[in-house]
C-alpha cells in the first residue's frame, strides 16, 4: 500500500504498521483463475462524483488484480436486477478464489484510486453488499472504515469489508498454526485461554486440558504434540469450548478453523518439535516469548527451524502482567534486533490496535518478511482480542487453483500418528498430501522393511474430532482402518492409491548446507534425518567433490538409511541433526530399490 494510504488503513501510532504498509497492498493475496469468466467489463475511465476532483497527491492502492479474492468497488447503490445478479456471480468467484473468504474495498476505483463515498452512499453500498452476501450464503463484517482527508464539501469514507461463506458439509477454511517457544514461555497456557475461553489463574490452570500425559501435568512441561482448535463463525465471532461442549459443535458452527499444534519447548524434546514442524505442514508458526526472560533457551533455535523450513512466523510476547512496561519494551527491542539481523532479514511490526491487527494479517500473508509482534497476558487478558482479530482475518497461503491441481493427483496420505481405539480398531492420523480420500476407498500402505505395500480399506474419517465423509488435499485427519494389523504400521509410512508408482529408496542424494558443526562433517558420520513425516537415522556414504565439510559450507551428500527404506520425493526439504550438528537442504536424487507391489504380494487378510 502507498505510504499516503497507510494513514487511512492503520492507526499510525508509531508501532511500525505505517512503515510496513508502505510496501504492500492488503489485497492481491491469492493467485488463481482469471475473473474474466464473470464477464466483468472494466472501465478504464474514472467515475468521479461531482464533489470529488483528483489532485496530484491523491492516494492510490495498486490497481485491482484480475486474480485473487480482493475486489474494489466504487459504490453499490440501488443496482438493477441484472447488475445485482452479475455482482452475485462476481462475489461467488472471489469467495472461491479465497477458499470461502473475500475482502471488498468500498469507495475505491478499479485503478486503485481512493475516491471515497458520502455517508448515505456508504450505507446504501453496505446494504447492497449485505443482500449480495445473503444471496450467495455468506456473512459480511466491516473490518474498518476511514474518513478521507480531501478538500470536499461532503466527508468521504472508504470501508474494508470481510465476506465469509457460511459453512456447509464441513467445508470450513482450516489453517494450521505450530506453536513454538522456550520452555515455560506460556505456550500451552495461551492455547488453553484461547480455546477454552477462560483466563488463567497465574498458576497454569488453563493449560491442564491440553496435557496428554500424567508427567506433563506434574512437571507442567509439554513433551508430546497436542492439537487444539479455535473456530470463527461467518460473522467473525469466536467459537470455542466456552459455548460449545464438543469439538463437533465447534466444527458445525465455524466457518474458519485454526488448528494449533502445541509443540514441546524443552531441548530434550527437540526431535518431537522438529517432527511436528516437518510432518504436520503448518501454514504458520507462532513463536511465544516470555516478557520477563526475553530470548532464552530454545527460542533462537525454534526461530531458526521455522525459517529453515520456510514457515511464516509471527511472535507473541506473553506474561506482560509480570513485568514493568520498560521490561516489555526491552524484550520487544531485543526481538527486533534479532529479526533485523542479516540471517533473518525480517521486518518487525508491533501490533497495538485493531487496525494494526487487520493490517498485520493481510501484509503477513503477502510478504514473508513481515513479522507481527503481539504483547499480551493470559492472566489479565490484555491484548488477547488483537490476537483473535489477527487469526480471524489471516488468509490461507495456497490458492484454490493450487488445491484443485493437488486434488487431481493420485491419493497420498502421510502417516504421522498410530492409535488403537476400542471398538474401532487401528486408527492413523496425518495429512492428505494429494488427491481425495473417501470412506470405503481401497488403498495400500507402506513401505515395510522390505519395501512392500499392504492392502487396506478406509473405514471412517474424522477431521477435528468430528465425522467427515470426504478428505481433500491439504487437510489433516484421522482414518479408521478396522482390524488392520497395527504392527505393520509405523510413523513415516504413506497410504497411497494402488495406481501410484512410488519411489522407495535406501539411499538418496541431497544438496545441503551445514548450519553448525563443532569439527568437520565427513563420510561415515551418522545424523537423524527429517524429510516430511520421515524421521530416521542415516549414514553419510559420500560427499561429492569434497573430503569434509565445515560450518557454513555447501555440498551434495549421499545418505543411506540404517533401519528401513522410505518413500521420498525429489525436491523435498531435508533437515538433519546430531547433537549440536545441524544442516538443511533438499533431495536432489533418489536411488530406488526393486519394488514389491500389491500384485506381487500375498493378500494380507488371507
Amino acid at each position: 500500500m502507498d505510504a499516503r494510504v497507510s494513514e487511512f488503513f492503520s492507526s499510525g501510532n508509531g508501532s511500525g504498521s505505517q512503515g510496513v504498509a508502505s510496501n504492500n497492498k492488503p489485497g492481491n493475496i491469492y493467485g488463481a483463475s482469471s475473473k474474466k469468466n464473470c464477464g466483468k467489463n472494466k472501465k478504464t475511465k474514472a467515475r468521479y462524483s461531482r464533489n470529488f476532483k483528483p489532485s496530484n497527491n491523491t492516494p492510490f492502492l495498486p490497481p485491482e488484480a484480475e486474480e485473487g479474492n480482493i475486489e474494489y468497488k466504487l459504490k453499490l447503490v440501488n443496482p438493477t436486477q441484472y447488475r445485482f445478479e452479475h455482482l452475485a456471480t462476481q462475489m461467488k468467484w472471489r469467495l472461491q478464489e479465497g477458499k470461502g473468504e473475500a475482502v471488498y474495498q468500498i469507495g475505491v476505483e478499479d485503478n486503485g484510486m481512493l475516491v471515497g463515498l458520502s455517508e448515505e452512499d456508504m450505507r446504501a453500498s453496505l446494504k447492497t453488499l449485505h443482500r449480495l452476501a445473503e444471496k450467495v450464503g455468506a456473512d459480511i463484517t466491516v473490518l474498518r472504515e476511514r474518513e478521507l482527508d480531501y478538500d470536499s464539501d461532503v466527508p468521504r469514507k472508504i470501508a474494508e469489508v470481510l465476506i465469509r461463506k457460511v459453512p456447509d458439509d464441513q467445508q470450513f477454511l482450516d489453517l494450521r498454526v505450530a506453536v513454538l517457544g522456550n520452555v515455560d514461555s506460556g505456550k500451552s497456557t495461551l492455547l488453553g485461554v484461547l480455546t477454552q475461553g477462560e483466563l488463567d489463574n497465574g498458576r497454569g490452570r488453563a493449560r491442564l486440558n491440553l496435557f496428554r500425559h500424567l508427567h506433563e501435568i506434574q512437571t507442567g512441561r509439554t513433551s508430546s504434540i497436542s492439537f487444539e482448535i479455535l473456530g470463527f463463525n461467518s460473522k467473525g465471532e469466536v467459537v470455542n469450548y466456552s459455548e460449545s461442549r464438543t469439538a463437533e459443535d465447534i466444527c458445525e458452527s465455524a466457518s474458519k478453523m485454526i488448528t494449533f499444534i502445541d509443540l514441546a519447548g524443552h531441548h530434550k524434546y527437540l526431535k518431537t518439535t522438529i517432527f511436528g514442524l516437518t510432518s504436520y505442514c503448518p501454514d504458520f508458526a507462532m513463536l511465544v516469548v516470555s516478557a520477563n526472560t526475553g530470548i532464552a533457551g530454545t527460542t533462537r533455535e525454534h526461530l531458526g527451524l521455522a525459517m529453515a523450513l520456510k514457515v511464516p512466523i509471527f511472535i507473541v510476547i506473553s506474561k506482560v502482567d509480570l513485568c514493568t512496561r520498560a521490561t516489555v519494551e526491552r524484550t520487544v527491542r531485543q526481538l527486533e534486533r534479532v529479526l533485523k539481523q542479516p540471517g533473518c532479514n525480517k521486518v518487525p511490526m508491533v501490533v497495538s490496535s485493531t487496525d494494526d491487527a487487520v493490517t498485520a494479517a493481510q501484509q503477513f500473508a503477502q510478504s514473508p518478511n513481515i513479522t507481527p509482534i503481539f504483547t499480551l497476558s493470559s492472566v489479565t487478558g490484555e491484548s488477547l482480542d488483537l490476537l483473535k482479530v489477527f487469526f480471524n482475518i489471516i488468509p490461507p497461503l495456497s490458492n484454490s487453483k493450487e488445491q484443485e491441481e493437488l486434488m487431481q493427483q493420485l491419493t497420498e496420505f502421510q502417516v504421522d500418528e498410530i492409535y488403537t481405539v476400542p471398538e474401532v480398531g487401528t486408527v492413523v492420523g496425518g495429512t492428505l498430501y494429494s488427491g481425495i480420500c473417501r470412506e470405503g476407498d481401497h488403498l495400500v500402505v507402506g513401505p515395510t522393511d522390505s519395501g512392500q505395500f499392504h492392502k487396506l480399506t478406509i473405514g471412517s474419517i474424522q477431521r477435528n474430532r468430528s465425522a467427515c465423509r470426504v478428505l481433500r488435499a491439504g487437510q489433516a485427519a484421522t482414518l479408521a482402518l478396522g482390524n488392520f494389523d497395527r504392527s505393520l504400521l509405523r510413523k513415516g509410512m504413506v497410504i497411497v492409491s494402488p495406481e501410484m508408482d512410488p519411489t522407495i529408496c535406501w539411499m538418496f542424494e541431497a544438496e545441503i548446507v551445514l548450519l553448525f558443526h563443532a569439527k568437520t562433517f565427513h563420510k561415515g558420520f551418522q545424523v537423524t534425518v527429517h524429510i516430511g513425516n520421515v524421521r530416521q537415522t542415516a549414514t553419510v556414504e559420500a560427499l561429492y567433490g569434497k573430503e569434509e565439510l565445515r560450518t557454513g559450507e555447501k555440498a551434495v551428500v549421499l545418505f543411506k538409511f540404517i533401519k528401513h527404506p522410505e518413500y521420498l520425493k525429489v525436491g523435498a526439504k531435508v533437515l538433519f541433526r546430531e547433537g549440536a550438528t545441524k544442516g538443511i537442504g533438499h533431495v536432489t536424487k533418489l536411488q530406488s530399490i526393486t519394488q514389491f507391489w500389491p500384485s506381487q504380494l500375498e493378500d494380507e487378510e488371507t
